[in-house]
C-alpha cells in the first residue's frame, strides 16, 4: 500500500498527459503505411550548443555544430525502427546542414538536400517562402507512401506550431497537421 498522500506509479503514469498522446508503435507504423504524410524529423542529438559557431559554413562540416556520438547512435536506432517495421520512405530529403545529412544517412542510408529544409535560425527572412514550399510539397505525397524530411526545430515549429526534441519526429498530414509524434526507438 502506498504511503498516505502518494499515488502508485501506475496511477500516475496512466494519468500523465504525455502518455495519453503517445501512440502504440504498431498504430504509428500503420499510419505511415497509409501514407499521404511526411515524417518531419529533427536532426539527432548534437554536441552541446545552440545554433552554429560564428563564421560557420554550410559546405564545411568542421565549422558546424555536428552530431554527438549519442546522436549518431540515436540516428541508427531511428533507422532500425523503420527497418524493423518494414517501412521504406519514398524519399529522404534533408537540410544542407551536416547534422541533418548525417542523421538521414545513418538512419536511412541516403538523402537528397532540399533547401526548403535549411535552417533559418540565424535570419527569418526566408521563413515564409520555405514554409510555403513545405506546405505545397505535403499535398504531393500520395496515399500508401510517406517521405522523411530531416530538418531543424525552427522549420518544424514554423510548419506545425509544435516544439520537439533532437531526434524526435512529427508525422504530418497533407494539411500540415501533426497526427503523431515519436522518437522511433
Amino acid at each position: 500500500m502506498p504511503a498516505p498522500g502518494r499515488r502508485p506509479l501506475l496511477v500516475w503514469l496512466c494519468a500523465s498527459p504525455w502518455l495519453a498522446q503517445a501512440q502504440p508503435r504498431d498504430a504509428l507504423a500503420e499510419r505511415l503505411r497509409a501514407g499521404a504524410c511526411v515524417v518531419l524529423l529533427r536532426h539527432a542529438q548534437t554536441v552541446a550548443g545552440v545554433g552554429d559557431p560564428p563564421g560557420f559554413r554550410v559546405d564545411l562540416c568542421s565549422t558546424q555544430r555536428n552530431l554527438s556520438e549519442e546522436g549518431r547512435e540515436q540516428a541508427r536506432r531511428i533507422g532500425q525502427w523503420f527497418r524493423a517495421h518494414d517501412l521504406r520512405p519514398r524519399a529522404v530529403q534533408s537540410s544542407a546542414w551536416c547534422r541533418c545529412k548525417d542523421t538521414a544517412d545513418l538512419a536511412f542510408g541516403r538523402h537528397v538536400v532540399w533547401p526548403a529544409l535549411n535552417s533559418f535560425f540565424e535570419g527569418r527572412a526566408s521563413e515564409p517562402a520555405q514554409t510555403r514550399q513545405l506546405r505545397a510539397a505535403l499535398t504531393q505525397v500520395p496515399a500508401g507512401q510517406f517521405e522523411v524530411w530531416v530538418t531543424h526545430q525552427v522549420n518544424m515549429t514554423a510548419l506545425t506550431g509544435e516544439g520537439m526534441s533532437m531526434g524526435e519526429g512529427l508525422v504530418v498530414d497533407a494539411q500540415g497537421k501533426m497526427v503523431a509524434r515519436s522518437t522511433f526507438g
